[in-house]
């Protein structure tokens, strides 16, 4: 009888620990994060160090890629390393447990190189593990140009059993990128619709035959020349099954032999201007911020049919409130790296404690209904959830100058290169190096450290050219 109540009494203690609202690990590096941003980004809008610490990036890991894209952010030599998966899966761990170590428990992470199902199925699984481990909830980033086969056999083992319950991929997209299968060079974006439509499709089928959930980003190099498209393609793919649509305005970064434009010809609020006629409505931004809003933009929403509601405006004071609430009682909760049994468990000792949390979003709910109308709710009886984001990064002439004299421990008085260490400063994307024990801006990685890196990857890595045998002479 007492083995039997310690027993119970294990188990209680086991789930009141795992339905504690906040990790204290979390709760550290929440703190740690907000102690580091830097003045002109901490608002009661900011996300960083309020709700999550930012996302984080692979680099050095396959920096190969099999198609040609204009412009290109891999410097001259990443091409010219092979694809290995001991280095992957090495470089990957080591990088993964400084950011478990720097960046707490949980967080989201891209495994980006080149191109990522250039790994073998099984390199790439083992490599996604290795990520969730150390509490990285990853994001496969790819051209989308790889067979089903090779889908299948990353989410499934050779027993045939899910090694994953869920994958996330983000695909890339745009009329900018040469080499694809079946459209060598894309005359438009609406020529990449099919191609688009089968990335999906081939989750789809994943799900339906081996019930392997999915998240599926879509992102989007934009330069002058596809600019006016965008609002075509949003039209055109906001109910394929995307949950993220991502725009990148090129920069002049990487292989400066594949710059072709005045990639500044457009300012962000052009672009932006682009993304909310594709929608239909405008987005707002305002109402919360990750990083430094020169480098992002971000409108959290849903479509009802064709209609996209965002899930709050600035220019409403009742959803700040919503927002205010939130990052109160709630921030330091992890929603999507969480089982539904246990964040329930969480949420009820919140609302328990914190009895506005229900209320607030009880009131929220209530106006968003009003908002999208029973009739409508009705019509459609769907919901979609999907987001918009802008990502812009810096030109590699602004970044390095800044970074160096960052680490000169210096303040640029050159006032484009001062704004440049502001936006360094708030960078919401970190890759980790372990030999150093830091975690750099992603836009200092691609600039500055990426061609010193591959050129050294180059001669761990080098590409080996099979030769055809020697004919004998007069053949």
């Amino acid at each position: 009888m007492l083995r039997a109540r310690t027993g119970l009494w294990g188990r209680v203690r086991d789930l009141e620990r795992r339905t504690r609202p906040v990790h204290p690990e979390t709760a550290a590096a929440l703190a740690r994060r907000w102690a580091e941003l830097p003045d002109h980004v901490r608002t009661p809008a900011q996300t960083l160090g309020q709700h999550a610490v930012g996302c984080e990036g692979t680099h050095g890991v396959f920096p190969r890629c099999d198609l040609a894209c204009t412009p290109c952010y891999h410097s001259r030599d990443a091409n010219r390393v092979r694809v290995d998966g001991g280095h992957t899966r090495t470089e990957v761990r080591e990088q993964m447990a400084l950011l478990r170590r720097l960046r707490g428990p949980r967080a989201h992470a891209q495994l980006i190189g080149g191109e990522v199902t250039l790994l073998p199925p099984d390199d790439h699984a083992a490599t996604l593990r290795l990520m969730i481990d150390q509490g990285r909830e990853p994001m496969s980033m790819t051209h989308g140009d790889f067979d089903e086969e090779y889908l299948q056999r990353l989410a499934l083992g050779p027993d045939g059993r899910r090694r994953f319950s869920r994958l996330s991929f983000a695909g890339h997209f745009d009329s900018l990128m040469f080499g694809r299968r079946g459209i060598e060079r894309p005359p438009d974006e609406a020529a990449l619709h099919p191609y688009r439509q089968a990335f999906v499709d081939r989750f789809r089928r994943l799900r339906a035959a081996h019930g392997v959930r999915f998240f599926l980003a879509h992102n989007m190099t934009i330069t002058p020349k596809n600019m006016d498209q965008i609002p075509e393609v949003i039209r055109a793919c906001r109910r394929m099954g995307f949950g993220m649509f991502s725009f990148q305005p090129a920069a002049f970064i990487g292989d400066d032999r594949r710059w072709h434009e005045d990639y500044r010809e457009h300012t962000n609020d052009e672009v932006w201007a682009r993304i909310e006629e594709g929608v239909g409505t405008r987005l707002p931004y305002q109402a919360l911020h990750t990083g430094d809003l020169r480098c992002n933009r971000t409108t959290y929403g849903f479509f009802v049919g064709d209609d996209y509601f965002p899930v709050l405006d600035e220019r409403r004071p009742e959803d700040l409130r919503v927002r205010d609430v939130f990052f109160r009682h709630l921030g330091g909760v992890n929603f999507s790296g969480t089982p539904v049994p246990l964040l329930l468990g969480k949420l009820l000792r919140v609302t328990a404690r914190h009895p506005v949390v229900l209320t607030t979003a009880l009131g929220w709910t209530a106006r968003m209904l009003r908002r999208i109308g029973l009739r409508r709710l009705v019509r459609h009886r769907e919901i979609r959830s999907v987001s918009f984001v802008l990502h812009s990064f810096m030109d590699a002439a602004d970044v390095r100058p800044a970074w160096e004299a960052m680490e000169r421990g210096e303040e640029a008085a050159d006032p484009r290169i001062a704004v440049t260490q502001q936006r360094l400063r708030a960078c919401s994307y970190a890759m980790a190096h372990p030999e150093t024990g830091r975690l750099v801006p992603a836009c200092v990685q691609h600039s500055v450290l990426d061609p010193g890196e591959n050129a050294e990857l180059r001669r761990l890595l080098p590409l080996t050219v099979r030769r055809s045998p020697a004919r004998p002479v007069g053949a």
